[in-house]
């Protein structure tokens, strides 16, 4: 028996995702040429993406960002500025289909620590309200809202506020 028009699509692209679960996911720094890559994940996450120049001179800024990947294949960044004792969480982005699966905590962990290596002392962060996964995750690692940014994101209707999180960073004993 035939399968159904399709089938066999979906079954390669449930197989894919199958794959990226399985293979090691490991962090590195990333590169200029990581830049395109970054960017399409950027842009399939996010309604109103950080172009390509973004990302450009923030690592051209010498702004930490590091990208998590498996087996050469990006599958999630994050870029954050450190200055004055304090760290300010820029971007942190999975790819949409391996959303959901703790790589977001994996890249927050990551960025954390690099944070308290350079003894930053208070992390910030903005967060849509409409956010609530992104909300929940910074909640749960100890993050706090202490204000709102009125209609500091773009939206389709306008513009939407942002939520204003910080985390105060304890010394590694």
């Amino acid at each position: 028996m035939a399968a159904p028009a399709g089938t066999a699509q979906a079954g390669a692209a449930v197989n894919a995702r199958a794959q990226d679960q399985v293979l090691p996911l490991a962090l590195r720094a990333m590169r200029e040429d990581d830049l395109a890559a970054v960017q399409l994940i950027e842009a399939r996450a996010y309604e109103f993406p950080w172009t390509l120049g973004i990302f450009r001179d923030c690592l051209r800024a010498d702004y930490p960002a590091w990208v998590l990947y498996n087996d050469e294949r990006i599958v999630g960044y994050f870029l954050m500025s450190i200055a004055a004792g304090e760290a300010h969480v820029l971007n942190i982005c999975i790819a949409p289909e391996l959303q959901g699966q703790g790589h977001g905590r994996r890249l927050l962990h990551a960025l954390l620590k690099m944070a308290r290596a350079r003894s930053v002392a208070r992390v910030f962060l903005e967060v849509r309200p409409s956010n609530a996964n992104a909300i929940a995750l910074y909640h749960d690692e100890g993050f706090n809202e202490i204000g709102r940014r009125p209609r500091y994101y773009p939206a389709k209707d306008g513009r939407e506020d942002a939520l204003v999180m910080a985390m105060e960073l304890l010394p590694v004993e």
